[in-house]
């Protein structure tokens, strides 16, 4: 069986996916070939049926996301109010020379023409409170549920809604293995790197079904917490959700920064984020420090003329893969990922659909693959938004799109992360970005001339990220697809730019948080199957869970009682031990954290890299190391902490957080 750290997956070789053994390593395939629907396969490999490398690159202008119009009504008490949907249409996701592509996406009720992949982007402000009714619309035009458009397993812990009351929000028994599930689709949304009091983050179990009218017998409408919630959301607010709804409220008393809102339901954020509902959130108001017109504008708003030339951009990456009818392709088959075609579930312990991490094989940028975008001869202020399911990106900007290793053309200026504006602006040749992480950078395209061709291109890898120089330690991804991201022209300038140069800029100041009460030690692991029949170091799990107090991990799953329980307004540092092979993207939900150290198991620590500078809420735990983190927890209520790599948080790598008290249950 061939070790994991050497699987090259969707996208390696021309779009197929291969697995490959490592040098002088034999791998042995079956003799039968199996043929999925709407994919084709290579030995037993399934792949999808889209060769990437077919796809034109640079033909289509990037789509910068308008702004999300607000309700009718909605400036009433001074909040800001939406009622947004999630719905299934069709997008032109590929070059037009190609078929649409079928998505879901998030868009106003009162304005059809807004369902976009990815979503309009909401416009928010410090301190002046957002509320959303976040709407399942996930039926079709008789009212009748929509299925989902990829492979649900449903041996996972997942929302599980045909187990009824009883049984949602569970890991179902099976006598034999069973097919993907195909009943309506739950969803709940969770604004990432929200500042938000618990009926409003997006709670995993708080999730609801559409209101369609063919819902099963028996079948839970609603997660586990969403009654709780809905009762809390009507004490505090006067307003009870409807049925197939969910209504939340942003305080937004937090920096400004750049948030993102997408899928959250318990074991199927992979499927629904991948399938396209996410948008981003800009929340503005702490450039007060700062002269009008110092950072490069304007963005996007509501109202703007066609053909307004915008200097401020923001850039949602993700790897996706497609089928030759245009459809998105997701593998439908465990044996996609290592080759184990069975038994799976209940003979052995093996998800029979579930994948352990999933890398497609083209890049897509606000909803297009390898658009183009016109640039002046000026500054930028680009939001990057890693949206990727598992894909760590290493961001370049260099002047040939194949050439490896390539030069740095354009360096990046990094002026913010999650968390808001940095200490001082950061000069970087190259940008790394794990899963679900954002950077706020300045890039000077001044004195550039006219009709210059430039690359954002990526130099990580298509595989399970480590740690190292790319080419060296890992090989970078395939120079002829995901190594290629979006291409730059410089056309004529059309206006004066006023912004200040990036290394003269003076960012507003960040308090620090004080000294922490509690040091918590908790463990990052990964669980390979013990059962006779599968190959050894087959991943059937990945877990977090604490440590005890010879230093071993404890493994801990979603439904365990709550280990991670700090009083209310009580600042902890968390110890992050990493005993996995990988890196992996640790998110908090509800706080913003200060990134203290790192440090190996046996060495010395290291400080904060300087791009992690000020406050962060995704951070990268690498293998073998401690990572140390700094918050303060000051919402009361039931919050997650997880893997940002989202197949992993899928399968138990998340832990319900309780603070302010702990509850007796496990979930």
């Amino acid at each position: 069986m061939i070790a994991r750290r050497d699987l090259l997956v969707a996208g390696a070789v021309g779009g197929a996916a291969l697995v490959l053994p490592a040098p002088n390593e034999a791998v042995a395939l079956p003799n039968e070939t199996t043929v999925v629907p709407g994919a084709r396969s290579v030995g037993n490999f399934q792949v999808s049926t889209l060769d990437p490398t077919t796809i034109p690159k640079y033909v289509t202008d990037l789509v910068i996301p308008p702004v999300m119009p607000k309700a009718r009504h909605s400036e009433r008490h001074g909040i800001d109010t939406y009622v947004i949907g999630v719905r299934q249409f069709s997008q032109q996701v590929l070059p037009p020379t190609l078929p649409s592509t079928t998505v879901w996406g998030y868009g106003s009720l009162g304005d059809s023409s807004t369902f976009n992949y990815p979503s309009f982007t909401i416009e928010a402000k410090t301190d002046r409170p957002v509320r959303v009714t976040w709407v399942n619309d996930l039926v079709d035009s008789q009212g009748r549920f929509l299925p989902h458009l990829l492979a649900v397993d449903p041996t996972l812990h997942w929302a599980n809604p045909p187990g009824g009351t009883s049984g949602r929000d569970s890991r179902p028994t099976f006598t034999s293995t069973p097919g993907p599930y195909t009943g309506p689709v739950p969803i709940v949304t969770h604004l990432h790197g929200g500042h938000s009091t618990e009926e409003s983050d997006g709670y995993t179990e708080a999730w609801y079904l559409p209101r369609a009218n063919n819902i099963p017998a028996g079948f839970a409408t609603v997660g586990s917490f969403y009654d709780e919630f809905r009762e809390k959301f009507a004490d505090g607010h006067g307003l009870k959700w409807d049925p197939g709804t969910a209504t939340f409220q942003y305080a937004n008393d937090q920096r400004a920064s750049t948030l993102w809102f997408h899928d959250h339901t318990l074991g199927l954020t992979r499927l629904n984020v991948y399938a396209g509902p996410a948008g981003f959130y800009l929340l503005r108001g702490g450039d007060g420090d700062l002269p009008k017109g110092a950072l490069p504008g304007p963005a996007p708003a509501f109202g703007d003329r066609p053909g307004t030339r915008y200097h401020e951009i923001p850039l949602a990456i993700q790897d996706r893969s497609f089928n030759s009818d245009g459809s998105l392709f997701y593998p439908t088959s465990r044996e996609f990922f290592d080759g184990f075609a069975g038994p799976y579930i209940p003979t052995t312990d093996v998800p029979p659909i579930w994948n352990p991490e999933f890398f497609a094989n083209t890049m897509v940028v606000n909803g297009r693959t390898w658009p183009k975008l016109e640039v002046e001869p000026r500054r930028y202020r680009l939001r990057f938004l890693n949206g990727c399911n598992a894909r760590f990106l290493i961001l370049k900007i260099a002047d040939s799109p194949t050439v490896r290793p390539a030069r740095s053309a354009v360096p990046f200026w990094q002026i913010g992360n999650e968390g808001g504006f940095l200490p001082a602006p950061v000069r970087l040749e190259r940008l790394l970005l794990a899963n679900a992480e954002r950077a706020d950078v300045i890039v000077d395209f001044t004195g550039i001339p006219e009709g210059t061709e430039l690359y954002l291109i990526n130099e990580g890898s298509d595989e399970p990220f480590g740690r190292g120089e790319p080419g060296v330690a890992f090989p970078v991804a395939d120079p002829a697809t995901t190594g290629q991201v979006m291409k730059f022209v410089v056309g004529p300038l059309a206006s004066k730019d006023t912004s200040v140069p990036p290394d003269r800029l003076r960012l507003p100041m960040i308090r620090p948080l004080g000294s922490s009460s509690v040091t918590r030690r908790l463990s990052l692991n990964e669980a390979n199957s013990t059962n006779p029949l599968v190959p050894p170091g087959t991943p059937v799990q990945n877990l977090l869970g604490t440590v005890d107090s010879a230093g071993n991990p404890v493994l801990l799953e979603w439904d365990d009682p709550v280990t991670e329980n700090p009083r209310l307004n009580a600042t902890e540092t968390w110890e992050l031990y990493n005993f996995t092979v990988d890196a992996h993207p640790i998110h908090i939900h509800e706080v913003a954290f200060e990134v203290v150290n790192r440090q190996p198991f046996t060495g010395s620590p290291t400080p904060p890299e300087s791009w992690e500078r000020g406050f962060k809420d995704t951070v990268i735990a690498y293998p073998g190391e401690i990572t140390r983190v700094k918050a303060r927890f000051d919402h009361p209520g039931r919050f997650v902490w997880h893997c940002h790599i989202v197949e992993h948080e899928d399968n138990e790598m998340m832990r319900p957080l309780q603070i302010g008290g702990r509850r007796t249950e496990g979930h």
